[in-house]
């Protein structure tokens, strides 16, 4: 295999020899796992005028002279209450979008306006409210409401602040279902600041769309009807998302202004050309090896990774390369850490003292860090928007920066590698939501009920949705009907005990979660029902926001998963029998001489077992039986419907045919990410030489999700493009038999096996002809 440096070799070295990032960037002129540099000019910035100046009290907190044009186009929307979505770059002065609108809100009139504030983690609305208090402005109170709050706090905040910065979880179980403490409150909301738009997509996006229906009939109840503002990493189309998403028109905002740095952006790949016999090499010694380099170059750098075992073994790795004084200026950073540790390293990150961090996402939002000089990213973190985001936490103050990708061995890894202009000039991926998805809907209906009685008016807050959503909740008995009468309309009200939000999480489909506790019932988290089996069976290693646990007892009765730490030395991969059934076919079309189907499918899997394997060396340590009652999924996918004659035409032997079908699917699953935001982990697959549905060989891949989550609908409509990357996948990976790279997955349920490379690429091929 030929790695190829571009552009042109001599112009690659001209561009490693930048002033003070030159010695690090010398030295990799000639290493082999070198394979492209990409030099992004510096750029100044355009600045922009509002239709109205803003008032001078306002101009004088805020200190900024001149807004960037992407500024005041968002500020101009949300003054005339249209709601926005800001989709720019890192450090592109987003928070100033909504900042500006909010203090004059609070500013003018003859009642301040009131303001809520959305992000995902608490460090985030911690961060921002250090900014909103620094400001200093006039009448604006802002305080934070969250699950660390005290009950005395909570009062004081429902009382005094005009601006609360929380997160969706807390506005889904504190705000709406108590609404009545806040009517005030809600009756003079102005704005609503959704961060992270990129964030909220696949079922947590799907449930925070009906939480911002929910918060839409609250507003409307109290005669207020906030503008929404979604802030952003640069993703596909966010203006669809954040429409979706708010149930209203929203306008993008997506020319970035803001000045930026030259940034130099290096493809790293471990492997080489060395290919022979499958990848052996590891990104994160890789990376470690990079780090400690630029550290020792007086380089303040930042490194991602994707586990927090794999940040705490890199930042031990990059202590163990440097000298004394400078690997305790090297600290890793990770959820897990108490409060305290994480607001140290960010201040000495902020204040210079660390010359580097080892992160997990954690620090991939938008928290204000400081300035640093590089960022190396163990592995292609899953979507172009995510790179971008990692990659922007260098170069934050203008000034010359470089990021480098150390690719793993998987499918998407590798076809950037192969294809490195991809990854500079391809647009982002769309995310998806799908509210429609019942299992989703209905218990936000439920929700809803409770909060103010459902009437036929609430079907603008869910048309399409509401009659029948009502209806079956009605004949479940989660909600009663309640008869018209002169004074007021037929309703439909909660019949239950109890709020029901308490009972529904943002971040699964459906109600039939399974708790993951330790013995003494600290909870760990839950998974929905419908993959509880395949993730936390007996014995299994289940990874919860990097922190690998060990299942030492599954009850079934109780749904619940007793969980024991591991010290993630092994990961393990079930063994499962799947059958699938294709209940409906919605859509159908022509790829090739393949036909292309989309629709709801039936997945029953059964749990038969499960791998130890070696989370360093990929050695199968043993092999264990289980039993365990079969679970069913019934969920979105997309198939394709393989004729014999396109078998015969491929030289593919019936004996080939279930190595060919599986690779292909594998290695399909592997690259879809490519075409949305989607993790392959939420993502199933199902090969067969013969479906009888289909009548012929079918590739299924369905969505993980009960009721899916929008990906197969993506896959769908990707599919010509998503079958040519996966023949790409295949045909470019210099392995003999499959390896990771290509046709290997991890989470295979029969071990990997068959799978055949060759059959799979002549399969393709003649679908594609």
């Amino acid at each position: 295999m030929s790695f190829v440096v571009t552009p042109p070799y001599h112009r690659a070295v001209a561009l490693l020899a930048e002033p003070g990032l030159d010695g690090f960037l010398s030295s990799l002129v000639d290493d082999p796992r070198l394979v492209h540099v990409e030099r992004l000019a510096a750029r100044p910035a355009r600045h922009g005028e509002l239709a109205t100046p803003l008032p001078a009290a306002v101009r004088e907190r805020l200190g900024v002279d001149q807004l960037w044009c992407h500024q005041a186009e968002a500020i101009d929307h949300l003054r005339a209450g249209r709601s926005v979505a800001v989709a720019t770059g890192t450090a592109s002065g987003k928070s100033l979008c909504f900042q500006a609108p909010i203090a004059e809100a609070v500013t003018t009139g003859l009642r301040p306006a009131t303001s809520l504030l959305l992000f995902p983690t608490k460090a985030l609305a911690q961060d921002q409210l250090r900014a909103l208090t620094a400001l200093d402005v006039p009448g604006l109170v802002a305080a934070t409401y969250d699950g660390d709050c005290t009950p005395e706090e909570r009062t004081w905040v429902r009382a005094n602040a005009n601006v609360v910065l929380t997160n969706p979880e807390m506005l889904h179980v504190g705000l709406l279902p108590h609404h009545a403490r806040w009517a005030t409150f809600f009756l003079r909301l102005r704005y609503v600041v959704v961060d992270e738009l990129h964030t909220l997509r696949g079922i947590f996006g799907s449930h925070v769309a009906h939480l911002l229906r929910r918060l839409r009939r609250i507003c409307a109840h109290y005669g207020s009807s906030p503008a929404f503002v979604f802030t952003s990493a640069t993703i596909g189309t966010p203006a669809r998302l954040a429409s979706e998403l708010c149930g209203l028109p929203v306008e993008e905002v997506t020319d970035d202004g803001s000045p930026r740095g030259e940034r130099i952006f290096v493809l790293w790949n471990p492997a080489g050309d060395d290919v022979e016999g499958g990848r052996s090499t590891s990104s994160a010694r890789d990376t470690a090896e990079l780090m400690s380099a630029l550290v020792a170059g007086g380089h303040r750098t930042i490194a991602f990774c994707r586990s927090r075992k794999g940040t705490e073994l890199v930042a031990a790795d990059v202590k163990r390369r440097l000298r004394a004084d400078l690997a305790d200026s090297v600290r890793p950073y990770r959820g897990g850490y108490l409060a305290a540790e994480r607001r140290e390293i960010e201040r000495k990150l902020f204040g210079g003292s660390l010359r580097g961090v080892v992160a997990t996402t954690a620090l991939e939002l938008g928290i204000d860090v400081g300035g640093l000089d590089a960022c190396v990213l163990n592995g292609f973190p899953g979507t172009i928007a995510s790179m971008w985001q990692q990659a922007g936490r260098a170069g934050r103050d203008a000034q010359t920066s470089v990021a480098t990708l150390v690719a793993g061995d998987d499918q998407l890894d590798q076809w950037f590698m192969h294809h490195p202009d991809e990854l500079f000039s391809r647009p982002p991926e769309p995310a998806v939501v799908n509210p429609s998805n019942p299992h989703v809907l209905l218990p936000h209906l439920a929700c809803a009920a409770y909060e103010l009685p459902l009437t036929p008016l609430d079907d603008r807050w869910w048309p399409d949705l509401l009659d029948d959503g009502v209806r079956r909740l009605v004949l479940d008995d989660v909600l009663k009907l309640r008869p018209a009468s002169h004074r007021r309309g037929p309703a439909a009200v909660w019949a239950g005990r109890g709020w029901p939000a308490r009972r529904v999480g943002l971040r699964d489909a459906g109600g039939d979660e399974y708790r993951i506790a330790t013995a003494d019932g600290t909870l760990v988290g839950t998974v929905d029902g419908a993959r509880a089996l395949r993730l936390v069976h007996p014995g299994a290693v289940y990874l919860h926001q990097g922190r690998a646990w060990r299942v030492a007892e599954l009850d079934l009765d109780d749904r619940v998963a007793v969980v024991a730490p591991s010290d993630g030395g092994e990961y393990t991969q079930p063994r499962t029998a799947t059958e699938i059934a294709v209940l409906d076919t919605e859509q159908r079309r022509r790829v090739g001489a393949a036909e292309l189907a989309l629709g709801p499918v039936r997945v029953r899997s059964q749990v038969v077992g499960y791998r130890r394997i070696d989370a360093f060396t990929g050695e199968q340590l043993a092999v264990h039986d289980l039993d365990l009652p079969p679970s069913e999924l019934v969920t979105r996918a997309f198939w394709y419907v393989v004729p014999d004659e396109v078998l015969d035409a491929a030289g593919v032997a019936p004996a080939q045919v279930p190595g060919a079908l599986h690779a292909a699917e594998h290695a399909a699953i592997g690259i879809l990410p490519l075409f949305t935001i989607c993790d392959r982990w939420d993502v199933g697959g199902v090969s067969t030489p013969f479906l009888p549905e289909t009548g012929a060989a079918t590739i299924v891949v369905y969505d993980g999700y009960p009721g899916g989550a929008g990906v197969a609908e993506l896959g769908f409509d990707a599919a010509d493009r998503h079958l040519a990357a996966t023949l790409d996948v295949i045909e470019s990976c210099g392995c003999r038999d499959g390896c990771p790279s290509c046709v290997q997955s991890p989470k295979c349920g029969n071990g990997n096996d068959p799978l055949d490379k060759a059959a799979a690429a002549a399969l393709i091929r003649a679908v594609l002809g």
